[in-house]
């Protein structure tokens, strides 16, 4: 056989293949974007978007102004996480959100039954499936890659969580964090009850838990809840900076490191939610859950009666 039939054979080969076998997964296709300090952007979400640059992955939540979390929001940050986890354009990752608040948790309403409110954090709600929307949160404790948070607002109960997950904090003096759950009647959630002593210590996390204060920023640096503190405008260029320092390492080592450091949090988070869901349902029947969260909505000190 000549050369030329030869390479006309081979030519021909290849080109009777579908066209589905040489394509590859778009997380594999964004090398040359995020080398050349482009952003690129990652599949559709309802209420997150996610974009990387420079192997800095930013995953923003787009429920402003207070960014309410319910079982659906959570999973989407999850299954960011996870594809992120298998994206090789990134290595660290940068959670913020648009709005007023980080997240203001959960959205309990009025107390009344208007509508106002979450179906995830009514009493039946609790029952069926708030229990599922903590299984989405244990998924973001299992998140191979650094996570920076900049908590631009108010982190408030279940938002307190959330802002808990990443390995840094960078905050505004605007931002303010409170586990404000004993106003609301119930016990705390979202693995609170392991993330926030393990940062802050038992003494600390005990006093946030037990009186319901919301820290400023400057207090919250104080006892380690975050690590820095920026104006409003340097937040997001800041958290960057940190992911992208970060990123400049070996990514293999990095996330080597990580999970020795966070060796059984996972596994910690989830045995505290199991016990915490089952306060809270157990709570959340009580007249002083619906005062609470009356009274929270009010803006007005809770008159409760311990029924």
């Amino acid at each position: 056989m000549g050369p030329l039939v030869g390479l006309v054979s081979l030519s021909a080969i290849l080109f009777a293949f579908p066209a589905t076998l040489f394509a590859f997964p778009a997380t594999l296709l964004t090398s040359a974007s995020a080398q050349n300090g482009r952003e690129s952007t990652l599949q559709s979400f309802t209420d997150i978007e996610v974009t990387i640059k420079n192997f800095v992955a930013t995953v923003e939540i787009q429920r402003p102004p207070h960014n309410f979390f319910d079982q659906s929001l959570i999973a989407q940050i999850g299954d960011a996480f996870d594809e992120l986890d298998e994206t090789l354009d990134c290595r660290a990752v940068v959670l913020v959100s648009q709005g007023k608040a980080f997240c203001a948790g959960a959205n309990f309403g009025t107390g009344q039954d208007d509508g106002t409110g979450s179906s995830d954090f009514t009493e039946e709600g609790f029952q069926n499936t708030t229990g599922k929307l903590y299984q989405e949160g244990v998924r973001l404790f299992h998140s191979r890659k650094p996570i920076i948070g900049a908590i631009q607002g108010a982190a408030i109960g279940g938002g307190l969580g959330l802002s808990l997950v990443p390995d840094f904090r960078i905050a505004s003096p605007a931002a303010r964090f409170g586990a404000n759950f004993v106003k609301l009647g119930i016990h705390q959630g979202f693995g609170i009850s392991v993330s926030l002593p393990r940062l802050v210590g038992q003494q600390n996390a005990q006093t946030m838990l037990l009186t319901g204060r919301r820290l400023s920023g400057q207090e919250a640096l104080a006892i380690g809840l975050v690590d820095q503190l920026v104006d409003a405008d340097e937040l997001r260029p800041t958290a960057q900076r940190l992911a992208e320092e970060i990123a400049e390492n070996a990514p293999l080592a990095v996330m080597s490191v990580r999970a020795t450091m966070r060796a059984g949090l996972a596994e910690e988070i989830a045995a505290a939610t199991a016990h915490e869901l089952s306060e809270q349902q157990r709570l959340r029947a009580s007249d002083d859950a619906y005062e609470g969260i009356r009274a929270v909505s009010e803006r007005r000190a809770g008159n409760f009666t311990g029924k």
